[in-house]
């Protein structure tokens, strides 16, 4: 792992939260999208070299609706950017963690994602984010 990619922060309303961050920051979000296949809206702030992600659910199905409903508003996950996604699925699970998706998927800001299991990291959900090659 190479550095923390993001921060990711589930949030009600996005468009409440984006104006909210904007005056934190002073500056707006870079960048907003949907990925529906994760049930979920993003906008993503740069302040200074760090990165966070502000996520709300698009429906009551999606983990952010689920995450909100059991634990409110607040810190989702830490996502940490990492050169070879499959080399770090292999390592961590040979050092005991459990892997939440084996196969990578297309996340944010042009990511492939995997998510290690919170049980195996101290309560913590971690995403690690490999940039999309063009090929």
């Amino acid at each position: 792992m190479r550095k923390i990619e993001h921060i990711g922060i589930a949030v009600k309303n996005l468009e409440e939260s984006n104006l909210l961050f904007e005056k934190l920051f002073g500056n707006p979000p870079y960048k907003e999208e949907e990925v529906e296949s994760e049930g979920v809206k993003t906008s993503f702030f740069m302040n200074g070299p760090n990165k966070i992600e502000l996520l709300e659910a698009t429906n009551i199905d999606s983990p952010i609706a689920k995450f909100i409903e059991k634990k409110g508003e607040g810190i989702h996950h830490i996502a940490f950017d990492v050169e070879d996604i499959q080399g770090e699925i292999k390592r961590l699970k040979k050092e005991g963690f459990v892997v939440l998706n084996e196969v990578p998927k297309k996340g944010a800001d042009g990511k492939l994602v995997v998510f290690l299991h919170p049980k195996s990291t101290n309560g913590v959900l971690i995403e690690l984010c490999q940039d999309i090659k063009d090929e």
